[in-house]
C-alpha cells in the first residue's frame, strides 16, 4: 500500500502537470474542469511514472504508526517537494524513517504553475491518502483514494488566488477528514470544512489580522490535547502557538508566544510526524540551504525539542 500510494502522488504529480500543460494549449474544456484528451494523458502519465519507479518498490518504510496497520494514526507523515528554482522540475522527498528524508525522486516536468501540494490523511493510517493541488492561477484540484483503494480526482474549486496561504493541518471541526484554511491578501483566516472526496463547505470567518505573519503552518496536534494546533511566524521573528479548540467557527485560542529568533529561516513547514515518535514535527531551511528538523515535544509548555539537521542543499527549491 506504502508503495502503491507513492506512486500514485507521482502519477498524480504528472497528471496535473499535463492537464495544465493542455489547459494552456487548447482553450477548451469539458464540464468536469479538465480539457480535450486530458484524460488520455494522465492515463499516460501515470503509467509512465510508475514504470520510472518500478525500482524503488521496497524503499522508505516507516516504522511504528505504519507497522500498526489496525489502530488510528493520529499523526500522519507527508513527502515533501522541492520545485526547483532554475529548472522549475518536480523533486520528491520521502521520509526515510529515522527523522530525515530519503534521496530526491526527480519528476522531470515543469511545476512553475503549483502554487502549493496540500497533503491529507483522512483514513487516519498515518500516510497521505489525498492531495489538493493549488495552480498559482487560482484553481484548486483534489486527487484522492476510494475505499477499494481507487485514485479519483476532481477539480474543487477557482479563484483560490485570493489567498496568500492555504494550509491543511488537519480536522479544525472534529469529522475525520482534514479541511482547509486559508489566508487571504487582506489578512483575514478562513476555514473550510471538508468532504471525503476533496469538496468544500462554504467558507467560514475565523478573523482577522494575519498579515502579522509571513508563515503559517501546523500538521496535527502538538500540544497533546488531540486538537489540531498551528504555528504562526510574525514578521520579527517571533513564533506563536495557535492551539485548537475541535470547533470550526472559531477553531484556534489566543496565540502563545514559543520564542523568537525563527526569522533565521527563510521557510517553514510540516510533513507530519518526520521522526516516528507519534508527535506532530516542524521542518526549518536557513537561506544557505541547510535543513533541520524540530521534533515537537508534545506539550504546550515547550512545543518543539533542539534542531537536529538533517540536510543541505536545499536553497535550490521552493519547497512546497
Amino acid at each position: 500500500m506504502i508503495i502503491r500510494r507513492r506512486r500514485a502522488l507521482r502519477g498524480a504529480l504528472a497528471a496535473t502537470a499535463a492537464t495544465i500543460a493542455l489547459t494552456a494549449t487548447a482553450g477548451t474544456a469539458s464540464a468536469s474542469g479538465d480539457p480535450a484528451g486530458a484524460d488520455r494523458a494522465r492515463a499516460r502519465a501515470v503509467a509512465e511514472a510508475e514504470r520510472q519507479n518500478e525500482r524503488q518498490a521496497g524503499d522508505g518504510r516507516r516504522a511504528g504508526a505504519l507497522a500498526a496497520e489496525d489502530a488510528p494514526v493520529e499523526t500522519p507523515t507527508f513527502a515533501m517537494m522541492g520545485v526547483h528554482k532554475q529548472t522549475t522540475e518536480g523533486y520528491l522527498y520521502f521520509p526515510n524513517g529515522e527523522g530525515g528524508f530519503g534521496p530526491s525522486d526527480h519528476l522531470a516536468v515543469s511545476y512553475d504553475f503549483l502554487a502549493d501540494v496540500i497533503h491529507v490523511d483522512n483514513d487516519k493510517d498515518g500516510r497521505g491518502d489525498g492531495t489538493w493541488f493549488l495552480n498559482k492561477e487560482g484553481a484548486l484540484d483534489y486527487h484522492w483514494f476510494t475505499e477499494d483503494h481507487q485514485q479519483r480526482s476532481k477539480r474543487v474549486g477557482t479563484g483560490w488566488n485570493t489567498y496568500r496561504t492555504v494550509l491543511s493541518p488537519g480536522s479544525v471541526g472534529g469529522a475525520p477528514e482534514a479541511d482547509l484554511l486559508g489566508v487571504d491578501k487582506t489578512g483575514v483566516l478562513w476555514s473550510y470544512l471538508a468532504y471525503p472526496d476533496g469538496s468544500l463547505t462554504a467558507r467560514t470567518r475565523v478573523g482577522g489580522g494575519w498579515d502579522q505573519y509571513d508563515q503559517v503552518e501546523g500538521q496535527g496536534d502538538l500540544t497533546g490535547d488531540g486538537k489540531t494546533d498551528i504555528v504562526a511566524r510574525d514578521k520579527t521573528g517571533v513564533l506563536w502557538l495557535y492551539k485548537g479548540t475541535g470547533d470550526y467557527q472559531a477553531p484556534f485560542e489566543g496565540r502563545t508566544k514559543i520564542g523568537g529568533g525563527w526569522n533565521t529561516y527563510d521557510r517553514l513547514l510540516s510533513v507530519g510526524d518526520l521522526d516516528s515518535d507519534g508527535r506532530t514535527d516542524l521542518i526549518a531551511r536557513k537561506p544557505n540551504g541547510d535543513l533541520f528538523r524540530y521534533s515537537g515535544s508534545g506539550s504546550a509548555q515547550a512545543v518543539f525539542q533542539n534542531p537536529v539537521k538533517i540536510g543541505y542543499g536545499f536553497q535550490i527549491y521552493n519547497l512546497l
